[in-house]
């Protein structure tokens, strides 16, 4: 049926093959890819990312969780080693199972935590090795068509890139992994809201003294309706802990959106939306939704800033993925000198507001990024 498409579909199936995986790769880590590998950790970093999943545990070796879903949170805690010849903003996956420590993200160790308590044990673990001040947790929500290693994998090169000390916590929706799968990822993300809004339970009322959190692509759509839940309950115990929150190339209708953010209420703590208005993924969504803007993609910044979030604008930010989806990959390279620049406070002017990062941050990135505050 395909010679009779029209023009309008033929444009929708050439999206679809260029939002396809975020890895430079022959073949996806689906299976084998988290088999523990063993040897010298003097020559690699290495990173304990405590998981949270909606995802069916898969019993082949080296894959622990699959894309079907389960009816019940499970836990996990993986150490991944990041190889010396990492490029920044980039993940070197092996092209075949497992990999080398010396030239690709490999698995170190991997057990499954059962339960709650065992969870929340785990992370007063980690937290403990921080001294206090710092003892900060950074959840990350992963986005539509990622495979449980890509995204694991995706967030420790966040963690090693942003020179991290928080602790890393995955929340691992189930996601299929396809990209003719977007109908049932979208319904696993919004099956998983409740989930994720215990998962963020737990960690506020663990030792954390801080909470972060950063989602990308649909899991901005768990993540958002989580913030919305907690709002619509009352129970506002230990929300104070939560810090920043970045929302990276949203996939969420712009108008439903506004409706999540008339509940939820203008932020007192800091909101960034990351946004490029050359995002093809989106841009396929877009279609999808029968031409409903979605937020990642927005044209109009300040509409969005009226809102009470700042926008971080990378459209004219050269992208490492030919979907320009995960730019916000990139940003981690330069945590720091982007903390400094949001550290500051944007004027809030119509002059001020519209600023150029430039300096350090302009120079490594070697492209402006755009910078509108909320009012």
């Amino acid at each position: 049926m395909l010679f009779f498409a029209s023009r309008r579909l033929q444009s929708a199936l050439m999206l679809l093959i260029v939002t396809g995986p975020l890895f430079a790769c022959a073949s996806r880590p689906e299976s084998g890819y988290l088999t523990p590998v063993a040897g010298s950790s003097s020559v690699t970093s290495e990173h304990t990312i405590l998981v949270a999943t909606t995802r069916e545990r898969d019993m082949r070796p080296g894959t622990l969780f699959n894309g079907e879903r389960t009816s019940s949170l499970d836990h996990a805690s993986i150490t991944v080693s990041v190889p010396p010849t990492h490029v920044p903003g980039k993940v070197e996956l092996a092209s075949t199972a497992p990999g080398k420590p010396e030239s690709s993200f490999v698995v170190r160790d991997a057990a499954y935590i059962d339960g709650d308590q065992a969870f929340i044990q785990s992370l007063n673990a980690q937290l403990a090795q921080r001294p206090p001040g710092s003892r900060r947790v950074l959840l990350f929500i992963h986005g539509y068509n990622t495979m449980f290693a890509e995204g694991l994998y995706r967030f420790t090169q966040v963690v090693h890139d942003s020179k991290a000390v928080a602790v890393p916590v995955l929340f691992t929706w189930a996601s299929r992994g396809k990209v003719s799968e977007y109908v049932y990822d979208n319904n696993s993300a919004t099956a998983a809201r409740d989930d994720l809004e215990h998962t963020l339970r737990l960690i506020l009322a663990s030792n954390a003294e801080e909470v972060n959190i950063l989602a990308h692509s649909m899991g901005n759509w768990v993540a958002v309706e989580a913030f919305r839940q907690i709002k619509i309950s009352g129970n506002l115990e230990n929300t104070g802990k939560i810090g920043s929150v970045f929302l990276a190339s949203p996939d969420i209708d712009l108008d439903v959106f506004k409706t999540q953010m008339r509940r939820i209420g203008r932020p007192d703590k800091p909101v960034y939306i990351v946004i490029s208005k050359d995002d093809v993924a989106l841009g396929f969504s877009k279609f999808i939704a029968g031409g409903q803007v979605r937020v990642g993609d927005a044209t109009n910044a300040q509409e969005l800033a009226d809102l009470g979030v700042t926008v971080i604008d990378l459209t004219n930010l050269e992208g490492d993925d030919a979907a320009n989806h995960a730019k916000f990959a990139q940003l981690a390279t330069v945590g720091p000198e982007l903390g400094k620049v949001l550290g500051k406070g944007l004027g809030q002017s119509t002059a001020q507001r519209q600023q150029t990062a430039g300096g350090t941050l302009g120079a490594i990135l070697g492209a402006p990024i755009r910078i509108i505050a909320g009012q």
